[in-house]
Formats: C-alpha cells, sequence, structure tokens
C-alpha cells in the first residue's frame, strides 16, 4: 500500500474515532437531569427556522420569568464537519443561566458543503437574529456572538462583514443591517484555515492524531475549489492582520484558550491584530488546558473561563431591553 494511502487512511480512522467520541459525550450529558432546562428556570424553543433551508434552524434559550440582559448568536464547533446545535446545548445552557436569552444554531458542514457555506449561513442567522431580536425583548444593539473553534473561526469572519464593505452579495447584506456585535468570543479559535502544516513547525511535539485533524479539516472545509477572492472569511486572523481600515469600529472582542491547545498562537496572533488596530480585545489563557476545555463546565478552569466571559460581558455592554 502506497506510504500517501496509508496516511490517508490514518487521518480518516482517527476522524471517524474523534467525531464518535464527541456525539457520544454530548448525548451522555443529556441524560444528566441538570442537562434540563426547567431545572434552571429556563425554557428552550426547539428548531426554530432562519431560512428556508432544513439545516436552518435555532433553538432558543432563554429565562421563563426575566427580562434577558442581551442576545447571544452561539456558533457550535467541531472542524466544519461535525457537530450541531444539539451537542452543543451545554454552551446555550450557561450563557442562558446568566441571564441571556441563546440563539444555538445549526448550518451546513462540510466535505458534503464546503466554504463558504457554513459563513453564509451564520451570516443568515445573524440577519434574523437582527431582525427578530425584539420579539425576545433585546435591543438588536445588544447581540453578541459566540463560538469555539470553527464557531470562533465563523464569528470572527462574520465581524467582518458588518464592519467591513465587502464584494460577496451576502456579506453586503449583513453590512447593510447597520449591526455591529456588542462582543465577540472566539474561544479556541481556529483563525486560519489554510496552511495547516505550519501548526506542526511551531508545535514540533504535537501529536500524529492532532495533527492529522487539523490537515483534514482544512482540506474538507476549503474544498478543491479556489477561493482567493473570498479567502479572507475562511482567514479572518489574516485579513485583520492587514492594515486595510475597516469601515466601522469593531467590537470589543474576549479571546479564550488553553496552553496546550495547539490553536494558542491563533489566538495570540488574533489578540496582537486587534491591539494593533485600536479594539478592544481581552486575551484570556488557561494554563495547562487542551482544546475546548471550558465545554467540562465542572473542573476549576471550566469554571474560571466561564465567569472571566460573563465578567467581559458584563463591563463590555450596557444591557438594554426593547
Amino acid at each position: 500500500m502506497a506510504a500517501s494511502t496509508v496516511v490517508k487512511l490514518r487521518r480518516k480512522v482517527t476522524m471517524f474515532t474523534v467525531d464518535k467520541l464527541f456525539y457520544g459525550a454530548a448525548a451522555l450529558g443529556q441524560l444528566h437531569p441538570l442537562s434540563r432546562p426547567e431545572r434552571h428556570g429556563l425554557v428552550r424553543t426547539r428548531d426554530v427556522f432562519y431560512g428556508h433551508d432544513p439545516i436552518h434552524r435555532l433553538d432558543v434559550w432563554r429565562s421563563a420569568t426575566e427580562a434577558p440582559k442581551g442576545a447571544i448568536l452561539y456558533v457550535h464547533g467541531g472542524g466544519f464537519r461535525i457537530l450541531s446545535k444539539d451537542t452543543h446545548w451545554i454552551m446555550a445552557l450557561m450563557f442562558a443561566r446568566a441571564g441571556w436569552v441563546v440563539f444555538n444554531i445549526d448550518y451546513h458542514l462540510a466535505p458534503s458543503h464546503p466554504f463558504p457555506a457554513a459563513i453564509r449561513d451564520v451570516a443568515l442567522a445573524y440577519e434574523w437574529v437582527c431582525e427578530h431580536a425584539k420579539e425576545y425583548g433585546v435591543d438588536p444593539s445588544q447581540i453578541v456572538i459566540a463560538g469555539e473553534s470553527a464557531g470562533g473561526n465563523l464569528v470572527t469572519a462574520l465581524t467582518l462583514a458588518t464592519c467591513f464593505e465587502r464584494p460577496e452579495p451576502w456579506a453586503q447584506k449583513v453590512f447593510s443591517q447597520g449591526v455591529v456585535p456588542a462582543a465577540v468570543l472566539p474561544a479556541c479559535g481556529l483563525l486560519q484555515v489554510t496552511e495547516p502544516e505550519r501548526f506542526r513547525s511551531r508545535w514540533p511535539h504535537m501529536s500524529r492524531a492532532a495533527h492529522d485533524q487539523i490537515v483534514v479539516i482544512a482540506g474538507e472545509y476549503l474544498g478543491d475549489e479556489n477561493h482567493a477572492e473570498t479567502i479572507d472569511f475562511a482567514n479572518p486572523l489574516v485579513a485583520l492582520e492587514r492594515d486595510e481600515p475597516s469601515a466601522r469600529p469593531l467590537p470589543p472582542f474576549f479571546i479564550a484558550c488553553g496552553t496546550r491547545d495547539p490553536l494558542l498562537d491563533d489566538a495570540r496572533r488574533l489578540h496582537r491584530a486587534l491591539e494593533k488596530r485600536g479594539a478592544h480585545s481581552e486575551l484570556r489563557l488557561y494554563p495547562g488546558e487542551l482544546h475546548a476545555f471550558h465545554a467540562a463546565v465542572m473542573t476549576p478552569n471550566a469554571r474560571r473561563f466561564w465567569r472571566d466571559t460573563y465578567a467581559f460581558l458584563e463591563h463590555t455592554q450596557t444591557p438594554r431591553t426593547a
């Protein structure tokens, strides 16, 4: 068997194993009594359509009795190719418990729907939330966008569409809404999809499994087409590192990452790029933590992450209701 075939087979096996582990953990978590919204005084409305495609659905999490502090559009991770709003119920629960109305979305996944399908879906969901925020007691100016891993990429890319005038018709539609996010929370984001080999050079001791995941993610997300004109939306970090001025001021960012996460360098680069642009950026690093550690919400550093996130939101927003 050729060496290249062995490598491809190994990568497929690795990704299949990772996929099953994530789905299994999420399913087990939902069996716990504390996963039920009503145990926390919350109401979850499932499968609200934000577009016309069957995948264009979101769950709304909100307090059953209290007015919301604002809205959070949550974009799940999963390497652009796996997972869903149902696997990421814990993220929605954590934000909703803290007083936010949460719109937890599904979007098209690679490789069946490669770039730019996901970011176009996220943009459509953002438009929907902007248009419907008042129905949930939220001023449209108080919409936060948040996500981890691939979701961190997508919310950072969405920020480009709200603050820069772009030629893509779907991006122009977002820009014409005139609503810049109140804050952006990209946790452990893969912020430059191209050049996945760069991680190996910066992390010489990276495991083969981790390296294989990043390579497969990049290849399946970008597909076979040439995306030269739209690549900024796959590489929002690179776009922000350029000197091109934004048409509107960038919103405040809260960037979080574990120090043992291979994507740590992307987090640091984003923080530097935002500071260079004069935007407000808070970088929080959590010692010894791996990728997406904050999903294990009962661990000490995950608790710290959520405290830090809530504090950031309280300090950077003036809560208002519609």
